[in-house]
């Protein structure tokens, strides 16, 4: 009985030793593109794997929009996929600007994306492990 109760452990331990904590921070755009609205009302939604990380506040009216929120992840692993995604929020339809998506690796990193639309996402993370 002992015995797998200390294999359980070991396994409980192993599994919670191969997760790491994920920081996406400094977020700020620029050059994005106009709309037929007028300029873009930018918010960036962020994900690791299938996992919501949450999204952005709404910056109106500006085509270099930067975001205070940062966004942590206790459950990541090394080489998960970041993405983000940039849109622009409208009346009726909120626009897909494009879409940046990295393999992650420990350590901390700054990225330039060029998204499909136009414009460049700019943005920071941490994976500490």
């Amino acid at each position: 009985m002992a015995s797998s109760l200390s294999v359980s452990f070991l396994v409980l331990c192993a599994l919670s030793l191969a997760q790491a904590q994920l920081r996406v921070f400094d977020l700020r755009a620029s050059d994005l593109p106009y709309d037929i609205f007028g300029i873009t009302d930018a918010y960036v939604k962020v994900y690791v794997g299938t996992a919501s990380l949450g999204k952005t506040a709404t910056r109106a009216n500006t085509i270099h929009p930067w975001w205070e929120e940062e966004f942590t992840y206790f459950h990541a692993q090394e080489n998960d996929i970041l993405k983000l995604d940039v849109h622009d929020a409208d009346l009726l339809f909120h626009d897909l600007v494009g879409s940046c998506e990295r393999q992650l690796k420990p350590g901390t990193y700054h990225y330039d994306c060029h998204l499909e639309e136009g414009g460049t996402l700019h943005y920071s993370y941490t994976l500490d492990q």
